[in-house]
Protein backbone atom coordinates (compact mmCIF):
# COMPACT_ATOMS: atom_id res chain seq x y z
CA UNK A 1 0.00 0.00 0.00
CA UNK A 2 1.34 3.69 -1.11
CA UNK A 3 2.31 5.55 1.92
CA UNK A 4 0.04 8.41 0.49
CA UNK A 5 -3.42 8.67 1.71
CA UNK A 6 -4.92 10.43 -1.06
CA UNK A 7 -4.59 12.42 -4.35
CA UNK A 8 -7.28 12.64 -7.44
CA UNK A 9 -6.79 14.09 -10.63
CA UNK A 10 -7.11 10.87 -12.43
CA UNK A 11 -10.41 8.39 -13.21
CA UNK A 12 -8.33 6.20 -14.54
CA UNK A 13 -5.07 4.95 -12.28
CA UNK A 14 -4.74 1.94 -9.86
CA UNK A 15 -7.42 2.50 -7.23
CA UNK A 16 -5.54 1.98 -4.28
CA UNK A 17 -8.12 3.33 -1.66
CA UNK A 18 -11.61 4.11 -1.84
CA UNK A 19 -14.45 5.05 0.30
CA UNK A 20 -17.86 3.27 0.26
CA UNK A 21 -21.23 3.87 2.46
CA UNK A 22 -23.30 0.15 2.92
CA UNK A 23 -26.58 0.16 2.73
CA UNK A 24 -26.74 -0.73 6.36
CA UNK A 25 -24.76 2.37 7.28
CA UNK A 26 -27.52 4.59 4.84
CA UNK A 27 -30.69 3.86 6.74
CA UNK A 28 -31.60 0.96 3.90
CA UNK A 29 -33.14 -1.29 6.55
CA UNK A 30 -34.70 1.56 8.39
CA UNK A 31 -38.70 1.95 8.10
CA UNK A 32 -38.32 5.61 8.63
CA UNK A 33 -35.40 6.51 5.93
CA UNK A 34 -36.30 3.84 3.21
CA UNK A 35 -40.28 5.60 3.18
CA UNK A 36 -38.89 8.18 1.26
CA UNK A 37 -37.79 6.05 -1.43
CA UNK A 38 -40.06 7.74 -3.83
CA UNK A 39 -39.41 11.09 -3.21
CA UNK A 40 -35.81 10.26 -3.96
CA UNK A 41 -36.81 9.26 -7.37
CA UNK A 42 -36.14 5.20 -6.34
CA UNK A 43 -37.86 3.16 -9.03
CA UNK A 44 -39.82 0.71 -6.01
CA UNK A 45 -39.39 0.15 -2.05
CA UNK A 46 -35.86 -0.80 -1.50
CA UNK A 47 -35.12 -4.08 -0.48
CA UNK A 48 -32.21 -3.99 2.02
CA UNK A 49 -30.82 -7.51 2.22
CA UNK A 50 -30.65 -7.72 -1.71
CA UNK A 51 -29.08 -4.30 -1.61
CA UNK A 52 -26.74 -5.22 0.92
CA UNK A 53 -25.33 -8.57 -0.62
CA UNK A 54 -24.98 -6.65 -3.88
CA UNK A 55 -22.95 -4.43 -2.20
CA UNK A 56 -21.10 -6.90 -0.52
CA UNK A 57 -19.97 -8.49 -3.67
CA UNK A 58 -19.06 -4.89 -4.82
CA UNK A 59 -16.97 -4.55 -2.22
CA UNK A 60 -15.24 -8.26 -2.53
CA UNK A 61 -13.93 -7.04 -6.23
CA UNK A 62 -12.74 -3.85 -4.72
CA UNK A 63 -10.51 -5.64 -2.19
CA UNK A 64 -9.24 -8.43 -5.20
CA UNK A 65 -8.54 -5.94 -7.28
CA UNK A 66 -6.08 -4.09 -4.54
CA UNK A 67 -7.89 -1.73 -3.05
CA UNK A 68 -8.25 -0.78 0.57
CA UNK A 69 -11.91 -0.29 1.23
CA UNK A 70 -13.27 2.32 4.27
CA UNK A 71 -16.64 2.55 5.07
CA UNK A 72 -18.22 6.24 5.68
CA UNK A 73 -19.89 5.40 9.34
CA UNK A 74 -23.74 5.70 10.04
CA UNK A 75 -25.21 9.10 10.67
CA UNK A 76 -29.51 10.07 11.28
CA UNK A 77 -28.99 12.75 8.69
CA UNK A 78 -28.09 10.39 5.86
CA UNK A 79 -30.97 9.11 3.68
CA UNK A 80 -30.90 6.30 1.24
CA UNK A 81 -28.73 8.81 -1.13
CA UNK A 82 -25.44 8.10 0.82
CA UNK A 83 -24.62 4.42 -0.36
CA UNK A 84 -23.88 6.63 -3.80
CA UNK A 85 -20.79 8.04 -2.30
CA UNK A 86 -19.08 9.58 -5.59
CA UNK A 87 -21.14 12.61 -5.70
CA UNK A 88 -20.84 14.50 -2.20
CA UNK A 89 -17.31 15.21 -2.25
CA UNK A 90 -14.10 15.32 -5.05
CA UNK A 91 -10.41 13.60 -3.41
CA UNK A 92 -8.07 16.25 -5.17
CA UNK A 93 -3.93 16.64 -4.86
CA UNK A 94 -4.78 19.01 -2.42
CA UNK A 95 -7.26 17.62 -0.66
CA UNK A 96 -10.99 16.76 -0.31
CA UNK A 97 -13.38 19.24 -1.78
CA UNK A 98 -17.05 19.29 -0.25
CA UNK A 99 -19.34 19.67 -2.55
CA UNK A 100 -23.02 21.87 -2.35
CA UNK A 101 -25.49 19.20 -3.84
CA UNK A 102 -28.44 20.31 -5.81
CA UNK A 103 -30.33 17.08 -4.27
CA UNK A 104 -31.20 19.45 -1.05
CA UNK A 105 -31.32 15.70 1.28
CA UNK A 106 -27.77 15.27 -0.34
CA UNK A 107 -26.31 18.46 1.91
CA UNK A 108 -25.66 16.63 4.93
CA UNK A 109 -23.18 14.44 2.95
CA UNK A 110 -20.85 16.22 2.50
CA UNK A 111 -19.84 17.31 5.82
CA UNK A 112 -20.10 13.41 6.75
CA UNK A 113 -17.42 13.04 4.35
CA UNK A 114 -15.44 15.36 5.20
CA UNK A 115 -15.44 14.73 9.07
CA UNK A 116 -14.72 11.43 8.27
CA UNK A 117 -12.26 11.75 5.77
CA UNK A 118 -10.35 14.43 8.68
CA UNK A 119 -10.12 11.26 10.55
CA UNK A 120 -8.58 8.94 8.60
CA UNK A 121 -6.08 11.89 6.95
CA UNK A 122 -6.99 13.69 4.36
CA UNK A 123 -7.25 17.10 4.68
CA UNK A 124 -9.90 19.54 3.49
CA UNK A 125 -8.66 21.58 0.24
CA UNK A 126 -12.06 23.69 -0.17
CA UNK A 127 -16.62 23.43 -0.44
CA UNK A 128 -18.66 24.62 -2.60
CA UNK A 129 -21.44 26.95 -0.98
CA UNK A 130 -24.89 28.80 -1.91
CA UNK A 131 -25.33 29.83 -4.71
CA UNK A 132 -22.93 27.24 -5.84
CA UNK A 133 -24.42 23.93 -6.37
CA UNK A 134 -22.58 20.85 -7.58
CA UNK A 135 -22.13 16.85 -7.32
CA UNK A 136 -19.13 15.13 -7.89
CA UNK A 137 -20.99 12.92 -10.68
CA UNK A 138 -20.96 16.06 -12.92
CA UNK A 139 -16.93 16.21 -13.03
CA UNK A 140 -14.94 14.46 -14.95
CA UNK A 141 -10.92 14.16 -14.98
CA UNK A 142 -9.84 14.37 -18.51
CA UNK A 143 -6.49 14.60 -17.78
CA UNK A 144 -4.63 15.38 -14.40
CA UNK A 145 -4.94 18.98 -15.13
CA UNK A 146 -8.13 19.33 -16.86
CA UNK A 147 -11.75 18.94 -15.22
CA UNK A 148 -14.91 18.58 -17.18
CA UNK A 149 -17.83 19.66 -15.11
CA UNK A 150 -21.13 19.42 -16.30
CA UNK A 151 -23.63 21.97 -16.38
CA UNK A 152 -27.26 21.08 -15.34
CA UNK A 153 -29.47 20.50 -12.12
CA UNK A 154 -27.38 19.69 -9.81
CA UNK A 155 -24.56 21.50 -10.65
CA UNK A 156 -24.91 24.91 -11.47
CA UNK A 157 -23.51 27.70 -13.19
CA UNK A 158 -21.92 29.29 -9.53
CA UNK A 159 -20.65 25.97 -8.25
CA UNK A 160 -18.45 25.60 -11.48
CA UNK A 161 -17.03 29.17 -11.30
CA UNK A 162 -16.38 27.98 -7.61
CA UNK A 163 -14.48 25.06 -8.57
CA UNK A 164 -12.70 27.20 -10.93
CA UNK A 165 -11.47 29.39 -8.44
CA UNK A 166 -10.27 26.66 -5.89
CA UNK A 167 -8.37 24.98 -9.11
CA UNK A 168 -7.52 27.34 -11.23
CA UNK A 169 -4.73 28.56 -8.84
CA UNK A 170 -3.28 24.56 -8.77
CA UNK A 171 -3.00 24.11 -12.37
CA UNK A 172 -6.25 23.16 -13.41
CA UNK A 173 -8.12 23.96 -16.18
CA UNK A 174 -12.40 23.68 -15.28
CA UNK A 175 -14.02 23.05 -18.39
CA UNK A 176 -18.36 23.71 -18.63
CA UNK A 177 -20.09 20.89 -20.57
CA UNK A 178 -23.81 21.45 -20.96
CA UNK A 179 -25.97 18.75 -20.55
CA UNK A 180 -29.55 17.84 -21.52
CA UNK A 181 -32.73 18.52 -20.10
CA UNK A 182 -33.23 14.60 -20.55
CA UNK A 183 -36.22 13.12 -18.28
CA UNK A 184 -36.23 16.67 -16.38
CA UNK A 185 -35.15 18.13 -12.80
CA UNK A 186 -36.10 15.31 -10.79
CA UNK A 187 -33.85 13.11 -12.69
CA UNK A 188 -30.35 11.70 -11.80
CA UNK A 189 -28.99 12.69 -14.98
CA UNK A 190 -25.14 13.70 -14.32
CA UNK A 191 -22.22 14.31 -16.74
CA UNK A 192 -20.68 10.73 -15.75
CA UNK A 193 -24.38 9.41 -16.76
CA UNK A 194 -23.01 9.93 -20.29
CA UNK A 195 -19.39 9.03 -19.78
CA UNK A 196 -16.92 6.82 -18.27
CA UNK A 197 -13.23 7.00 -18.55
CA UNK A 198 -11.79 3.14 -19.15
CA UNK A 199 -8.39 4.34 -19.80
CA UNK A 200 -6.64 7.50 -20.17
CA UNK A 201 -7.33 7.49 -24.29
CA UNK A 202 -10.72 5.59 -23.81
CA UNK A 203 -14.64 6.56 -22.67
CA UNK A 204 -17.34 4.82 -22.67
CA UNK A 205 -20.25 7.41 -24.25
CA UNK A 206 -23.92 7.56 -24.42
CA UNK A 207 -23.25 9.64 -27.50
CA UNK A 208 -27.20 11.26 -28.61
CA UNK A 209 -27.57 12.61 -25.47
CA UNK A 210 -23.85 13.94 -24.93
CA UNK A 211 -23.97 17.92 -26.34
CA UNK A 212 -21.86 18.64 -30.10
CA UNK A 213 -19.57 20.76 -28.43
CA UNK A 214 -18.05 17.95 -26.28
CA UNK A 215 -18.24 15.50 -28.28
CA UNK A 216 -15.96 17.98 -30.60
CA UNK A 217 -13.77 18.64 -27.49
CA UNK A 218 -13.22 14.62 -26.52
CA UNK A 219 -12.17 14.28 -30.24
CA UNK A 220 -10.26 17.25 -30.45
CA UNK A 221 -8.51 15.72 -27.37
CA UNK A 222 -7.78 12.56 -28.94
CA UNK A 223 -9.59 9.95 -27.02
CA UNK A 224 -11.46 6.53 -28.69
CA UNK A 225 -14.97 7.28 -27.73
CA UNK A 226 -16.94 3.37 -27.16
CA UNK A 227 -20.91 3.56 -26.99
CA UNK A 228 -22.79 1.77 -24.98
CA UNK A 229 -25.31 -0.59 -26.44
CA UNK A 230 -28.58 1.66 -25.88
CA UNK A 231 -31.15 -1.09 -24.78
CA UNK A 232 -28.99 -1.10 -22.12
CA UNK A 233 -29.69 2.99 -21.36
CA UNK A 234 -31.96 2.06 -18.77
CA UNK A 235 -29.96 -0.26 -16.65
CA UNK A 236 -26.63 1.95 -16.63
CA UNK A 237 -24.63 0.33 -18.75
CA UNK A 238 -22.89 3.71 -19.40
CA UNK A 239 -21.76 3.97 -15.83
CA UNK A 240 -18.11 1.54 -15.40
CA UNK A 241 -15.98 2.01 -12.82
CA UNK A 242 -12.13 1.91 -13.73
CA UNK A 243 -9.73 -0.32 -11.53
CA UNK A 244 -6.55 0.78 -13.57
CA UNK A 245 -5.06 -1.60 -16.25
CA UNK A 246 -7.31 -1.70 -18.41
CA UNK A 247 -9.59 -3.43 -15.32
CA UNK A 248 -13.08 -2.41 -14.82
CA UNK A 249 -16.21 -2.96 -12.81
CA UNK A 250 -19.48 -2.90 -14.39
CA UNK A 251 -23.02 -4.11 -13.72
CA UNK A 252 -23.73 -7.73 -15.15
CA UNK A 253 -27.20 -6.87 -16.67
CA UNK A 254 -25.24 -4.97 -19.17
CA UNK A 255 -24.00 -8.10 -20.95
CA UNK A 256 -23.82 -6.26 -24.56
CA UNK A 257 -22.05 -3.15 -23.39
CA UNK A 258 -19.17 -5.55 -21.39
CA UNK A 259 -18.81 -7.73 -24.11
CA UNK A 260 -18.04 -4.44 -26.53
CA UNK A 261 -15.37 -3.49 -23.73
CA UNK A 262 -13.91 -6.99 -23.86
CA UNK A 263 -13.61 -7.07 -27.63
CA UNK A 264 -11.86 -3.08 -27.60
CA UNK A 265 -9.49 -5.26 -24.83
CA UNK A 266 -10.90 -4.38 -21.08
CA UNK A 267 -10.84 -6.68 -18.02
CA UNK A 268 -14.56 -6.88 -16.88
CA UNK A 269 -15.35 -7.79 -14.06
CA UNK A 270 -19.10 -7.55 -12.80
CA UNK A 271 -21.82 -7.70 -10.39
CA UNK A 272 -25.29 -7.22 -10.11
CA UNK A 273 -27.14 -4.21 -9.79
CA UNK A 274 -30.85 -4.56 -9.29
CA UNK A 275 -31.61 -3.31 -6.23
CA UNK A 276 -28.24 -1.47 -5.20
CA UNK A 277 -28.34 0.65 -8.54
CA UNK A 278 -30.69 0.18 -11.08
CA UNK A 279 -33.78 0.97 -8.48
CA UNK A 280 -31.65 4.45 -7.19
CA UNK A 281 -30.06 4.98 -10.51
CA UNK A 282 -26.71 5.22 -9.15
CA UNK A 283 -23.80 2.57 -10.90
CA UNK A 284 -20.51 1.88 -10.00
CA UNK A 285 -19.18 5.05 -10.16
CA UNK A 286 -21.92 6.32 -7.97
CA UNK A 287 -21.19 3.73 -5.41
CA UNK A 288 -17.67 4.51 -4.65
CA UNK A 289 -15.51 7.61 -3.82
CA UNK A 290 -12.08 6.97 -4.64
CA UNK A 291 -9.23 8.64 -2.93
CA UNK A 292 -6.14 7.23 -3.71
CA UNK A 293 -4.91 6.02 -7.32
CA UNK A 294 -1.70 4.98 -8.02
Amino acid sequence: MSTEQYNGHSMTGDLLRVMVCPPRHSGWESPATAGAWKDLGFLHPPKFEVAQTQHDVLCRLLKEAGAEVVCLPPRDSLSLDAVYTHDPSLATDHGLVLMNPGKKNRVAEARAHGDFCAQIGIPLAGEISAPGSTEAGDMVWLDSHTLLIGHAYRTNAAGIGQMRSLLGPKGVEVLSAPLPYGPGPAACLHLMSLMSMLDERTILVDLPWIAVETVELLKARGFRLIEIDYAERDSLACNVLSLGGKRLIALEENSRTNQTMREAGFDVRTFPGSELCINGSGGPTCLTRPLLRG
